[in-house]
């Protein structure tokens, strides 16, 4: 076990409707805020602080034990961590994997994320739980309460928030083999590499577009099919992307979204989205195939969800996966178009595989 021990310096989080623990600081020495939000998952931290869909929050880590096993950079969703902080309960300074590249208290100095530890993670995870997701900041800084209040105060609410554009990658660039049969064209809302990844693997050629580009730009590639990433922030506010996805329906051309990809198809064909009391996050959240009948263990991040009633209204789209725990949208089809998506992550990184089906679902589309 590689081990060396942090100097102990205390830390705040303070909640915007007051609440406040006290600990000590991990990462970086400073103050980060955002919208703090919990994960279930008892593995992956990696994967989820590289999620660009956590752009701007603050990430809880329900299990007890953070850091025990280092980090590598093939765990990367993207070329660095996207979160604002990271909570935790009991943070481990060394780590026990012979093939991890360092310590997690390492890489997140060097990339600057603050965090705290030594707080009781289940009490702020009921308390988030019953109150809904809020903004937080923590301070690892000698900072008075005022400051930090007067600091909080200026952190942008995530309902209305406009953030797919930050994260989404400049330029347009090519994966994959240019003689592939299959050529997807990307739209980048916050992609995860593990996406790319799947599409890779099933002898897809894809050029990843930036955010904003739109269909008609897009279309000069000649694509055999269109993916529509997940990514941050509310999916209202991107007038942008949902002409986008009405362009790409409207040309009748093969459309998988997933997460903000699913959010986008939804109102796209006219129909809302709503923020959650706390969203969804975690590995194990059980979903129902409807057109199967059969039940799927999914992967899932998302703060904003398709409105249900409105969808079994409506007369352009069927709602294919439901979530088992709440009963909110997992999945929709449009009539009479080769689009469908999903709410959750089939691509299972971190998480169960149940899901990989998708994949396979939208390269046949594409034949």
């Amino acid at each position: 076990m590689q081990h060396s021990k942090l100097p102990e310096r205390p830390a705040t989080l303070l909640l915007e409707d007051g609440t406040r623990f006290e600990g000590e600081a991990i990462g970086k020495i400073g103050v980060s805020g955002g919208e703090i939000c919990f994960n279930t998952g008892m593995t992956g931290y990696q994967e989820i602080y590289t999620d660009p869909s956590y752009y701007g929050q603050i990430i809880i880590n329900t299990t007890a034990h953070i850091g025990n096993y280092g980090v590598i950079d093939e765990e990367q969703e993207s070329a660095h961590p996207q979160i604002r902080a990271i909570v935790v309960n009991s943070f481990s300074e060394g780590f026990s994997r012979k093939q991890a590249d360092s310590a997690l208290q390492k890489y997140l100095e060097d990339h600057e994320v603050v965090g705290i530890t030594n707080i009781d993670t289940r009490q702020l995870v009921r308390h988030i739980r019953s109150k809904g997701a809020m903004n937080a900041i923590i301070s690892s800084e000698d900072q008075s309460p005022e400051v930090l209040k007067k600091q909080l105060v200026e952190i942008p609410s995530m309902d209305g928030l406009e953030l797919s554009s930050v994260v989404s990658t400049k330029e347009a660039y090519l994966l994959g083999d240019e003689s592939a049969p299959i050529r997807v064209a990307v739209l980048d809302l916050g992609i995860k590499t593990s996406i790319l990844n799947n599409l890779l693997k099933r002898g897809c050629q894809c050029k990843v577009f930036p955010g904003k580009t739109s269909y008609a730009e897009m279309a000069k590639w000649q694509p055999h099919g269109y993916f529509i990433s997940n990514g941050p922030g509310d999916p209202a506010a991107m007038d942008y992307a949902i002409k986008t996805v009405k362009d790409i329906l409207e040309h009748d051309q093969p459309l998988f979204g997933i997460c903000l990809g699913h959010q986008l198809l939804g109102l796209a064909c006219g129909i809302p989205t709503f923020k959650m009391h706390h969203g969804h996050r975690g590995l194990n959240h059980p979903v129902k195939n409807l057109e199967t009948g059969l039940g799927e263990m999914t992967s899932q991040n998302h703060g904003f969800s398709v409105n249900l009633d409105r969808a079994k209204e409506a007369d352009n789209v069927t709602v294919t996966h439901i979530n088992l725990n709440d009963n909110t949208v997992a999945g929709l089809k449009v009539h009479g178009k080769k689009a469908f998506s999903v709410q959750y992550h089939p691509e299972s990184s971190p998480g169960p595989n149940d899901s990989l089906y998708l994949f396979d679902q939208f390269i046949s589309l594409m034949k």
